[in-house]
This record gives structure tokens, C-alpha cells and sequence, in this order.
């Protein structure tokens, strides 16, 4: 269930610094583009709030997650807050085991082929290659080869121009950030049509991506 969930919605929003006042719009904007995957990152004030706010709001409509998890309790904490996944920026076996656990899906964050394998080993259902922005979409192709049944996502330095790329080279799915949705831009009436218009730009070339 975890990597088809994942690679059905195929982009995931990474939110950094939503307020209760914000989540809904921005969150509204790229569901109406297509983009019904959200991220809530847990360096963010009251991110467990907002994670609460958007599950009430929106419901199965959208996806919504926590990012920057850095260990198992406060994977936990966000499960009890709704959360239907866990990306976390490392790998800790605990994190994994307890997100798991609670039946949610489990996206650690690893870059190197030991990490990778790690993490699928410990139950992980798609592994998050971070920072993938440092090495480009061939490194997917490279490990491709000797890691073909782990799926992958990159986040990190993802945008409008090159998440295709990554596709293309193999990964399930990708985490796009400030490229798609900037909190800290006002948000005018202009600046949430712009959000959805990116995020419709962004659904058509992936799904171009995975056909080619």
C-alpha cells in the first residue's frame, strides 16, 4: 500500500513554516493543480496543529504527512495528530519500526547505497534519496542496478524544471519544496493561482515523465 499510495500521488509539497492561517489556502491551491500529497515539516510552530487542521479540513482529499521526523516519538506524536506518513531526513531504526507499527507509511531519508539498503531492510516502504539536488537524477540510473526493487524519491533541490529528470530515471515519486509552494510569500489571491498553476505544470510533466 505505502509504495503505490506514494507513487499514485507522485509529487509530494514539502511545507516549511505554515501557520494554521496558511495551510488551508496553500493547501487548497495544489489540490486544486493536481497536487494532493502535503508535507508538513516538524521544525515548523505548531506543526502538529497544522497536521490536525489540514487531516480535518480536507480529509482523504489530500495526503497529508510529516517531514523532518528525527525520531520515533515524535513519529508517534504525529500519527496521533493524523499524519498518514513519515519522511525523516535519516535512517533510525526505531522511527521506521514504530511508524510501521502504527500502520503508516515509512519514508527515511539515505543517500548512499548502504543507507539505502538499510532502510528497506528495517521495513521502510520508499526511501527519500537526500539531498538529491547534489548528485542530479543519474544517480537514480546507478543505483538502479544494483538496488532494483527499493523504490526511491528524491527531495532536495527538486523543482519545476528537473523533477521529470528524475522520473525518468526511475524514481517513484518526488518531494518538491520552495520551488512549488513558498510560505514566505503573502498570500494574494495572484500568488494561489500561481501555486496551482504550477502544481497542474508540475502533475502534466510527470506524468509525460512516466510514459516516456
Amino acid at each position: 500500500m505505502g509504495v503505490e499510495e506514494i507513487k499514485k500521488r507522485a509529487v509530494v509539497a514539502v511545507i516549511r513554516g505554515a501557520n494554521l492561517e496558511t495551510i488551508i489556502p496553500m493547501a487548497q491551491a495544489l489540490k486544486e493543480g493536481g497536487v494532493t500529497a502535503l508535507e508538513i515539516t516538524m521544525e515548523t510552530p505548531k506543526a502538529l496543529a497544522i497536521i490536525e487542521k489540514a487531516v480535518d479540513v480536507f480529509g482523504d482529499e489530500i495526503f497529508v504527512g510529516a517531514g523532518t521526523v528525527l525520531d520515533a516519538e515524535t513519529a508517534r506524536a504525529t500519527i496521533l495528530s493524523g499524519a498518514k506518513f513519515v519522511f525523516s531526513p535519516t535512517v533510525r531504526k526505531e522511527t521506521i519500526e514504530i511508524t510501521k507499527r502504527y500502520g503508516v507509511i515509512s519514508v527515511p531519508g539515505a543517500f548512499t547505497a548502504t543507507e539505502i539498503l538499510s532502510a528497506y531492510e528495517y521495513g521502510a516502504d520508499v526511501i527519500k534519496v537526500f539531498p538529491a539536488g547534489s548528485v542530479g537524477p543519474g544517480y537514480f540510473k546507478n543505483l538502479a542496478g544494483p538496488l532494483p526493487h527499493i523504490p526511491l524519491m528524491p527531495t532536495g533541490g527538486i523543482d519545476m524544471e528537473n523533477a521529470k529528470d528524475y522520473i525518468r530515471a526511475g524514481a517513484v515519486a518526488v518531494g518538491v519544496g520552495s520551488s512549488l509552494v513558498d510560505p514566505k510569500k503573502a498570500l494574494t489571491e495572484e500568488y494561489l493561482r500561481l501555486i496551482t498553476e504550477n502544481a497542474k505544470k508540475l502533475m502534466e510533466e510527470v506524468q509525460l515523465a512516466r510514459k516516456a
